[in-house]
């Protein structure tokens, strides 16, 4: 029977390192995607997900009992992904190859369809890439990782308001910068 996240925290905070392997494993793909989107660089996103989960050993004492693993694990992705975007100050390079992204389509268009979807998601990738470092970790996570906003909230340590906010000044952006068709 396969164990969930916190049960495998606590069996970790107790000794038991197969539990981090686990977790580590479980998040591989999820998290490293996330970081993927918000930074489009794989070498730098391998790099924060390192950085997460070493923050993640390191703090092991601050989790909260009752918490969502999860939700701590994104928690501390978003806040190392944001501070490396302000210190870096570097906007995320154009997607450089097709296979980085996952695809959320599994049908296979005729060849100019599929030229005009790849267009359009570079433009789309190129437009996210302009957002503040909150706006887009707020429409990264609640768009692309199907948070709620009530748990972006907690993910950014800010209100439901906030979250909001950030939301809508990002739609308000990527409504200026794209064009009628991609909007929808």
């Amino acid at each position: 029977m396969e164990r969930n996240d916190e049960v495998l925290w606590i069996a970790y905070r107790e000794g038991d390192e197969t539990a981090f392997s686990t977790l580590l494993r479980r998040y591989k793909n999820p998290l490293f995607g996330y970081l993927m989107r918000m930074v489009k660089n794989r070498a730098v996103a391998e790099d924060l997900f390192q950085e997460t989960f070493l923050r993640v050993h390191r703090k092991a004492h601050t989790f909260r009992e009752g918490a969502r693993f999860k939700g701590w694990l994104y928690t501390l992705a978003t806040r190392i992904c944001i501070d490396h975007l302000r210190r870096t100050k570097i906007r995320p390079a154009l997607l450089q190859a097709e296979e980085e992204m996952p695809e959320r389509v599994d049908t296979k268009p005729d060849p100019l369809e599929q030229t005009a979807q790849s267009e359009l998601r570079t433009m789309v990738q190129d437009s996210i890439a302009t957002l503040p470092p909150k706006q887009r970790a707020v429409l990264v996570l609640a768009y692309y990782e199907g948070y709620t906003y009530l748990e972006v909230a907690q993910m950014m340590n800010c209100s439901l308001s906030s979250v909001k906010t950030h939301m809508s000044r990002a739609l308000k952006k990527l409504s200026v910068l794209l064009p009628e068709g991609a909007r929808s």
